[in-house]
This record gives C-alpha cells, structure tokens and sequence, in this order.
C-alpha cells in the first residue's frame, strides 16, 4: 500500500512539473522555448561574447584554416 501511495504522489509531481515547464509552449499564443544559448542574450552579444563553437568557426574563417579539407586528407589516406 505505501508503494502505491510513493508512486501515486510521484506520478503527480511529474506531471505538475511537466506542465509548468511547458505551460509557456502550449497555453501562449506564439510560445515557444526560451532561447538560453549564449548568443541569444542581447547583452552578450552587444559585448561581443559568443559561445566556444562560433568563436572557433570565426576563428577558422579568419586564418584561413579549414577543417574541412583535413579531414578529406585523412580519408583520402
């Protein structure tokens, strides 16, 4: 009886948290996740910081390095 009771009450907390979480996406007009990604902060962006993957893509763009290319060597090999 106490398993069923823990289950029970457990289910119920999943499927509250479940629903606040997505509350936003199914109850607002237009909703949609929140954008959390380094580059979708305003002020990050206007301070000129971006996350790790597109500091290296523009990295690589700007010394010509291309990854690309390396890994066609590799194969070729």
């Amino acid at each position: 009886m106490n398993i069923l009771v823990t289950l029970l009450f457990t289910t119920l907390i999943v499927l509250i948290s479940v629903f606040l979480l997505t509350f936003r996406i199914l109850l607002v007009k237009g909703g949609k996740f929140p954008n959390i990604h380094i580059g979708g902060s305003k002020v990050l962006r206007e301070r000129g910081v971006s996350c790790a993957t597109t500091q290296d893509r523009n990295a690589q763009k700007k010394s010509g390095f291309h990854f690309t290319e390396i890994i066609k060597d590799i194969e070729e090999k």
